[in-house]
């Protein structure tokens, strides 16, 4: 497996993170689909990060995807719980935090517009989004006995902890660690882990 894709993206990052925790065999190539576009496009015509590039020539891409492909490879390994009301769980959060990150993300596009160019009500509600998720993200942080889901780290901790590097990198004012501070806390914890520490963010 090839996974293609820089590390600054939180996408490509969880992904990256996922396969270490699994402990699935990989290479890594940082492409970045801005600046080297040509390069990425012979790998991915349609030029998404993260892309994995299988053994038989099969490219995938859409971090979720890409992990459901990771968990169905390292069975019995999981970082999904087996119980349904925990895997519910953790997907619901899961689906929280890649509403934030899609919310940061577009706030940081939104302000690479020239400033007279920019949507004023367009940027008041994908923040009033993206607080809404990370409100809801620091309630589960603070509630974490001592992960998300229960006393196993799950994909629910691996990508808030991602996302939230990303925001606190790209866009911290979209979610102040000062008023996120459970999260914050979590995701130091998570930072800590080897796997987080030998996928930096950059």
């Amino acid at each position: 497996m090839h996974l293609v894709g820089m590390m600054d993206s939180p996408y490509v990052r969880r992904v990256a993170i996922t396969m270490r925790l699994l402990g699935v065999a990989h290479s890594h190539d940082q492409v970045s689909v801005f600046r080297h576009m040509d390069r990425f496009r012979a790998i991915n015509p349609v030029i998404k990060a993260p892309t994995l590039a299988l053994d038989d020539g099969t490219v995938m891409m859409d971090s979720t995807l890409i992990i459901e492909l990771l968990e169905a490879q390292a069975s019995p390994r999981s970082l999904m719980p087996a119980a349904l009301a925990q895997k519910a769980q953790a997907l619901s959060l899961i689906g929280f935090a890649l509403a934030g990150c899609e919310k940061a993300i577009q706030i940081e596009y939104e302000r690479k517009r020239p400033e007279a160019l920019r949507y004023a009500p367009w940027l008041e509600r994908v923040q009033a989004q993206a607080d809404a998720a990370f409100a809801h993200l620091d309630r589960a942080a603070g509630a974490a006995r001592p992960w998300l889901v229960g006393e196993t780290m799950t994909q629910a901790d691996v990508t808030l902890a991602c996302v939230w590097a990303y925001a606190q990198l790209v866009t911290p004012d979209v979610a102040p660690a000062a008023r996120y501070a459970a999260i914050a806390a979590h995701a130091a914890r998570c930072e800590a882990l080897p796997a987080f520490r030998e996928t930096p963010l950059a």
